[in-house]
């Protein structure tokens, strides 16, 4: 069994994993999944102000962070304990496209040139790392919610604003991965 979990899952089993989450929250207590509400329910618990984005209810959405540490956890025993020894496999034409931007060390899900600690202090370390960061941050919080939340539960709640969000979001990732993304990497 354990042979089987450290196996690499097709796609296909994580779609259906995910998409029976929705209707097992909905039927459970009308919950809704997303994650990035989880930071103002962080801030709106640890920072009390008079604030008014910060003055709800967040105690009621609790469940959130059981959620979320479901997640840490099941995220340590995951790299821990079932982690498949084995390099991880791309497409030779990416393994070339990234060896000429300098990326040598595709053996990881995420390669050491890129997120390190010591990349970080790079000028496309900050631009990844920090920049990134903030506009993922501003980007969910902009459209009232992150890709998850929108593209897994507002679609299957059929809401307009999620569809134009997830648009949006496939339209900026394509844009990133294309036009922006190899003039960071050359940078």
């Amino acid at each position: 069994m354990i042979e089987i979990l450290k196996q690499p899952w097709p796609w296909y089993v994580a779609g259906a994993i995910i998409g029976l989450i929705v209707p097992a929250l909905l039927i459970l207590g009308n919950k809704h999944f997303g994650i990035s509400a989880n930071l103002r329910h962080v801030c709106a618990a640890c920072f009390p102000a008079n604030i008014r984005f910060f003055k709800y209810n967040w105690k009621k959405e609790v469940w959130n962070f059981f959620f979320v540490g479901g997640i840490l956890v099941g995220a340590i025993i995951a790299s821990r304990f079932l982690a498949n020894p084995e390099p991880v496999k791309i497409a030779p034409a990416l393994a070339t496209e990234l060896a000429g931007y300098g990326i040598t060390d595709n053996s990881n899900l995420v390669p050491k040139q890129l997120f390190s600690f010591e990349s970080l202090f790079t000028l496309r370390g900050l631009i990844m790392m920090v920049a990134g960061g903030f506009l993922v941050g501003f980007g969910a919080r902009y459209a009232g919610g992150c890709t998850s939340g929108h593209a897994i539960m507002g679609l299957s709640e059929l809401q307009w604003s999620s569809l134009v969000a997830t648009v949006m979001f496939m339209i900026g990732g394509f844009i990133m991965a294309n036009l922006i993304l190899p003039f960071i990497l050359s940078l």
